[in-house]
């Protein structure tokens, strides 16, 4: 596995003014040193993406398509690296690491493709009025530790394919993967056009208030995102903020407790529960309450839990010190509250290991309940009334994602199209598709990724509205 890992600054792989180290979370120990920025550093990548953008942009989107392309069978071909560091500094096992590099590909190449033609609004009595999109200038990727490669990939296609140029920043519990992008990167990508720095949080203020950077693309925290939105407020700034959530999914009372409770462990515990959209918060009917209990207890019981570069591991640890320990409180009060049908327990080794774990009968009032986990910790709820539940879900500041689960499907579409959120899955979870946007409601985000929606987020929409020039004759 590669250790030597540099910064990216037009197009030249640097040193930085120190390093610091990345940690195994399975482990506890550090395994590779990463560089790290200062505010000097960062001067010169917004200045070299500034420098790089009219070049770039007057290419066509089939030139910048092109690179992306290249970038993305780069990508390919260096898989399993990718997804044996990617296991490394993130925790979850290796099949799930390699899902994600390769989600990653197709998402690249998925953008790559896109298209954002000139649109005629009006072309009648001498009258043209056209609608064109032109890139905004550098832009800002800052990513977290839960997926840093797919939604780096998330940010950087539409940003590069519509002719903007980009100054990313990684979470600096996992750097690593976004900085071996980065060398792949330097031998693709004209100078400037992509540069990657690195810090332990120092740099986040200096981004989103730099007078060089026109757009703050970010993925993380509620709390740190409206920290986003106020920085970037001085220089109006455009953001996108995919933030926190706390989705809830309904079962309806035609489902089997044993289907219903295989889809909703599965939409609850993947990535050991550190996905924005996980389920967090389950409601299942009374009449089927504890058979679906028993039922998610024993998926919970036959999870194998271990460090993820080890064959048969089907949940990893979670990413760092600080999540576990906030997950482990999360668990330590709703013990005190509720029923625990599954885990509950933290095992005596070394990593930040947290069983799934499953709790019954607390009230909607519990912080497990109200709060975003983050982690593999999951309370199940019971409902009586459709029109409560409904409720119930909705009485959250979060509004990210949810699912319903019935076999009656005409219901269960008129039940997700009451629920307040972003996306609302029927019979699925985690359907997430770069072809179609993805954005939070309330407090969950502002503004769209992926899909046609999300590369606009990346362009200033310019209208161009002519009419014949009349010249009475002399």
């Amino acid at each position: 596995m590669k250790t030597d890992f540099k910064l990216l600054v037009n197009g030249e792989l640097i040193d930085g003014v120190s390093t610091f180290d990345v940690v195994n979370p399975a482990t506890e120990e550090a395994f590779a040193q990463c560089p790290r920025a200062d505010e000097a550093i960062l001067n010169r990548a917004v200045a070299a993406a500034k420098a790089a953008l009219p070049a770039w942009s007057a290419l066509s989107a089939d030139e910048r398509a092109g690179y992306l392309h290249r970038l993305a069978d780069a990508v390919e071909a260096n898989i399993d690296e990718f997804a044996r560091l990617l296991t490394a500094e993130q925790g979850k096992p290796l099949d799930q690491a390699t899902y994600e590099i390769g989600g990653s590909v197709y998402t690249l190449r998925a953008f790559a493709a896109m298209r954002l033609p000139d649109q005629t609004l009006r072309d009648e009595g001498g009258n043209t009025i056209v609608e064109h999109r032109t890139p905004l200038g550098v832009c800002a990727s800052i990513t977290p530790w839960n997926f840093p490669v797919i939604l780096l990939a998330n940010k950087l296609g539409p940003c590069l394919i519509t002719g903007n140029t980009m100054v990313a920043k990684p979470a600096p519990t996992t750097p690593l993967t976004t900085l071996l992008l980065a060398r792949l990167a330097a031998d693709i990508l004209p100078a400037g056009v992509f540069n990657v720095v690195c810090d332990q949080n120092e740099l986040g203020a200096l981004i989103t208030g730099h007078p060089d950077i026109a757009k703050v693309a970010f993925t993380g925290s509620t709390a740190t995102g409206k920290k986003v939105m106020a920085s970037a407020a001085d220089g109006v700034k455009r953001v996108t903020l995919e933030l926190g959530g706390n989705d809830a999914a309904i079962v309806l009372d035609d489902v089997p407790a044993r289907v219903a409770a295989q889809k909703v462990y599965a939409g609850a515990m993947a990535n050991a529960g550190q996905i924005c959209v996980a389920i967090k918060r389950a409601y299942v009917p009374s009449a089927m309450y504890d058979e679906f209990c028993d039922e998610i207890a024993i998926l919970a019981g036959q999870a194998v839990l271990d460090d993820g570069s080890k064959q048969g591991s089907t949940i990893g640890p979670v990413q760092n010190r600080m999540q576990y320990d906030k997950v482990r409180a999360l668990i330590d009060d709703a013990k005190e509250r509720g029923t625990v049908i599954a885990g509950g327990d933290v095992p005596d080794r070394k990593g930040f290991f947290i069983p799934p774990t499953v709790i019954a009968d607390l009230d909607d009032d519990a912080p497990l309940v109200r709060e975003e986990q983050f982690g593999p910790v999951l309370p199940v709820l019971r409902y009586d009334d459709i029109e409560d539940v409904i409720a119930r879900a909705n009485d959250t500041p979060y509004g990210l994602g949810g699912t319903v689960w019935g076999v009656d499907q005409l219901r269960a579409l008129d039940v997700a199209r009451r629920i307040d959120a972003g996306t609302v899955w029927v019979n699925q979870h985690l359907a997430i598709d770069p072809n179609i946007p993805f954005r939070g409601s309330k407090q969950s985000g502002l503004g769209s990724e992926q899909g046609l929606a999300g590369l606009m987020e990346y362009t200033q929409a310019h209208i161009v509205n002519a009419v014949a020039l009349e010249i009475e004759p002399a």
